[in-house]
């Protein structure tokens, strides 16, 4: 396992990336593999985030904190991703156990964490209209919600945008 440690605005000092490296330590002990974690440490108008990327055989775990303090904002992201990883790990305990799995295997199994115990209550079908980027944002503004699926006019893929905590927007764009 890799991790990366990478700072806007600040210089993460070697204490800084040792207590990253401390407190990430108890989220790895719960799985057998991982890939590399991204910490990303960022300072903006006197507010410390935390972003914290850990992908976990084929999923992505992400929390992302923000207090007056860095290392306060560490330990947050961390406490909302183990509470991520114990409620996934509760579903798929639940999941082997109905399934006739021992109980003991789970907690050290390493097994894919599996979502397919979410239920799906409603679904909601709507015409795609080719559109810039643009008229995206101005017809996501419109119906007054927080993301918006388009066809994007120059690329012909379907494309999510979507509206940041921070006020500004983002866009998801498919890789294939």
């Amino acid at each position: 396992m890799a991790m990366t440690v990478r700072g806007k605005n600040i210089e993460v000092t070697p204490a800084l990336k040792d207590y990253v490296e401390k407190r990430i330590g108890k989220i790895t002990k719960h799985f057998e593999t991982l890939n590399d974690i991204i910490v990303i440490l960022t300072v903006e108008k006197g507010r410390h985030i935390v972003e914290v990327t850990v992908p976990v055989n084929g999923m992505l775990l992400r929390g992302e904190e923000s207090t007056t303090d860095m290392y306060a904002s560490i330990d947050l992201v961390i406490d909302k991703l183990e509470k991520q990883i114990e409620k996934y790990k509760t579903k798929l305990t639940r999941k082997l156990r109905n399934s006739g799995v021992l109980k003991g295997e789970v907690a050290s199994s390493g097994h894919d964490l599996e979502v397919d115990e979410f239920k799906i209550v409603k679904t909601k079908r709507f015409a795609v209209k080719p559109m810039t980027t643009e008229e995206a944002i101005m017809q996501m503004n419109l119906i007054n919600h927080d993301f918006f699926v388009f066809t994007n006019a120059e690329t012909e893929d379907v494309n999510v945008l979507y509206r940041r905590k921070d006020g500004n927007y983002g866009l998801i764009e498919p890789e294939f």
